[in-house]
């Protein structure tokens, strides 16, 4: 059984306490309405009875039916002109009636009581004739700065109250002349409109109408049962349910000690830290040691957590919006993809407890995460981040209509929800530059980086190809070669191949102290003694690492130019030396001073780079000599203890010596042999 290493350094720790206090800080303080439900399937918990009075609340579509009804139904505003009736009176008062001058006292409490219900004023935006005609039609009524409803019916149109006035003189009158007595008098004038139309106030009016429409619908009392075991979720029940776990989370607060909240929320956020700490162990221990990588992966995690958060206590609609996606493509970019899953899945559980339907969300960009790190691997280039953003959407879309076909089909008209999730797939394309941002923060080296480094037209490799053509054929030889290896045991194959290409750039300074670059004709360690050449070559490590800070290499590639010899000796001038009679105990000269490889790249390129530079020496590229060649070299760093302090297994070392001779039987296949013409050929 393999053995799991913990990190015992107390660093390693720190940010660990620092994530838990955080998310002991964002837990909820109040208790979680823990029933799931579905309409259409039967409640499968105990018979609920309401623990408190609860307003039940409408639905979306009863409150937009609602709102339609109320703009459809526009309810004419009227202010009162009080100086109407008093100019009425006057009018009358002024009036000389003659012999008829008895008729002024019924006049006055004719006019009185037509003002007491109201005269409406002729507009061109309101037919009062219309108006009356409409059976049940109410209007509004501003009087001394009060507004009530009235009946249009309770009130006269000036063509009602000219003709009220003529009826009641022709009750009272007893000559014959009325119509006379009624022109000259101008009884008409009498009327003056009290009700005046208010344009503005009555679209005030009709707009704040349609915007507060009641969210509820009468009150569920406290001990009313809600549902019964086993009873069938109908879209009634569905409602009165909703409309208790709304009042429960907002209001319900913990009737015990505050203390087993506190107890329960620093248990939760122990254990989802105890799961991440224990995932990274699993995935990759070394990262403990790359503490500028282990600070970046628990920020992620820390933004992810308080993402949940503020969303759930903000609008919980917008978990649709937000492209926590996101999180895997910030991961993706430094870490291995085993290593991206796991920390993508722990991150999306405080989405559990935080979100309304934690569930959903959590199915939901649990497979859109898992997709968008598969994709992004062949569409992470300009314009192509577009078509992993539509992947995702199309992903997040199908899951979530998964649910709403479970729930019912009608869920479906909810097409709000699936723009919040297109406009949140684009958010994560719009995002991702931030990864730029991170890994200058943290001094990390992200695969983009590493794509840029292994552009072979860039200054220093440009250089390389000038000054020591040979030594940048074998890079290219030894990056192709890494390549296939990597492939083969799901190593970091950017990572390798930049390694390969400037493990050796340190050769740039003395090129032809290396037989790959000498003239024809020169022999640059002709005259030397065998530990001054040893020297020599040794020195290109050195050089190599003085020139990679010069030119700004990242400090994970400059472990590929310390490690690629690791602490392994210069064995041709060794051997010579000692074949020379040189003293066996002094022979520190000719051990390189680098570091052993550490991680799967790096003993990828030690073994690649001593591979393909001892194949050129072989003369026989039989299938048995180049398997003996790589199983010679592979044993003999095993047995330099030079693969001692790897992250690698024993399968696969034995993965990479099979992909290394089927690489290398390719390469150095054998070719048709052409015979030599004897007869000239006539076309």
């Amino acid at each position: 059984m393999e053995k799991i290493n913990i990190p015992r350094n107390i660093k390693a720790y720190l940010p660990l306490i620092g994530l838990f206090l955080l998310l002991v800080f964002i837990m909820p303080r109040s208790p979680k309405f823990n029933y799931d439900f579905r309409k259409g399937s039967p409640w499968m918990h105990e018979t609920l009875l309401a623990q408190f009075d609860f307003p039940v609340l409408k639905t979306e579509a009863q409150l937009q039916e609602e709102r339609d009804k109320a703009g459809s139904e526009i309810i004419p505003y009227y202010k009162q002109d009080t100086k109407a009736p008093a100019t009425s009176r006057n009018l009358l008062a002024s009036m000389d009636l003659g012999v008829h001058s008895s008729l002024k006292p019924v006049l006055e409490e004719l006019l009185a009581s037509i003002y007491s219900k109201g005269v409406l004023a002729p507009s061109a935006s309101q037919n009062a004739d219309e108006l009356k005609l409409n059976p049940g039609s109410v209007i509004y009524v501003q009087k001394d700065r009060r507004a009530m409803k009235v009946p249009a019916s309770e009130v006269y149109t000036l063509e009602e109250a000219v003709t009220c006035i003529y009826d009641v003189l022709s009750a009272a009158y007893e000559g014959d002349d009325l119509d006379s007595l009624y022109a000259a008098a101008s009884m008409n004038a009498l009327v003056i409109p009290d009700l005046v139309f208010d344009q503005q106030t009555t679209d005030l009016v009709h707009e704040e109408k349609i915007n507060y429409v009641s969210a509820t619908q009468g009150v569920v009392k406290a001990g009313q049962v809600i549902v019964s075991e086993g009873e069938m979720v109908t879209a009634e029940i569905e409602q009165l349910l909703e409309s208790y776990k709304a009042e429960y989370d907002k209001s319900v607060g913990y009737g015990s000690s505050r203390t087993y909240m506190w107890a329960g929320n620093i248990l939760i956020a122990f254990f989802i830290v105890l799961v991440l700490f224990l995932s990274i162990c699993y995935c990759n221990i070394r990262i403990f040691d790359e503490y500028n990588k282990y600070l970046y992966l628990l920020m992620i995690f820390a933004l992810a957590s308080l993402a949940s958060s503020l969303v759930a206590k903000t609008d919980p609609s917008l978990f649709y919006l937000v492209p926590f996606t996101l999180i895997s493509l910030y991961l993706l970019a430094f870490f291995s993809k085993r290593m991206v899953f796991s920390v993508y899945f722990i991150s999306l559980l405080p989405m559990l407890i935080f979100a309304p339907n934690g569930v959903e969300l959590f199915i939901m960009y649990l497979v859109a995460g898992s997709v968008c790190i598969l994709v992004f691997g062949f569409f992470n280039r300009g314009w192509l981040q577009f078509v992993t953003a539509l992947i995702v959407f199309a992903v997040m879309t199908i899951v979530w209509s998964a649910f709403r076909l479970v729930d019912g089909i009608e869920g479906l008209k909810e097409y709000h929800t699936v723009i919040d999730l297109g406009l949140g797939s684009l958010l994560s394309v719009a995002g991702y530059p931030l990864i730029y941002l991170f890994e200058k923060i943290f001094k990390l080296v992200s695969n983009t980086k590493l794509t840029e480094l292994c552009d072979t037209n860039n200054k220093l490799l440009r250089l390389l190809a000038d000054k020591a053509p040979g030594t940048f054929q074998h890079s290219l030889q030894v990056m192709n070669l890494a390549d296939a290896a990597a492939r083969s045991i799901d190593a970091n194959v950017l990572l390798v191949r930049a390694g390969a290409l400037y493990h050796d750039i340190g050769k740039i300074c003395n090129p032809q102290c290396f037989t790959e670059n000498e003239n024809p004709g020169v022999r640059y360690h002709a005259g030397l003694t065998s530990k001054e050449s040893a020297q020599e070559i040794i020195r290109h490590v050195s050089d190599g690492l003085s020139l990679a800070e010069k030119h700004g290499l990242p400090g994970i590639i400059r472990e590929f130019i310390a490690s690629h010899h690791g602490t392994t000796c210069a064995g041709y001038f060794l051997t010579q030396y000692l074949n020379d009679g040189g003293d066996p105990e002094d022979v520190s000269e000719f051990y390189y001073d680098g570091i052993r490889p550490a991680t799967k790249e790096q003993v990828i390129l030690m073994i690649c780079d001593a591979v393909e530079a001892a194949s050129r020496s072989l003369k026989d590229y039989s299938q048995e000599s180049i398997s003996a060649l790589v199983d010679r070299i592979v044993d003999g760093k095993a047995k330099e203890n030079q693969l001692d302090d790897a992250d690698i297994s024993l399968r696969e070392i034995n993965r990479l010596k099979e992909v290394i001779k089927a690489y290398l039987q390719q390469m150095y296949h054998s070719r048709v042999s052409y015979p030599k013409r004897m007869t000239k050929a006539v076309k």
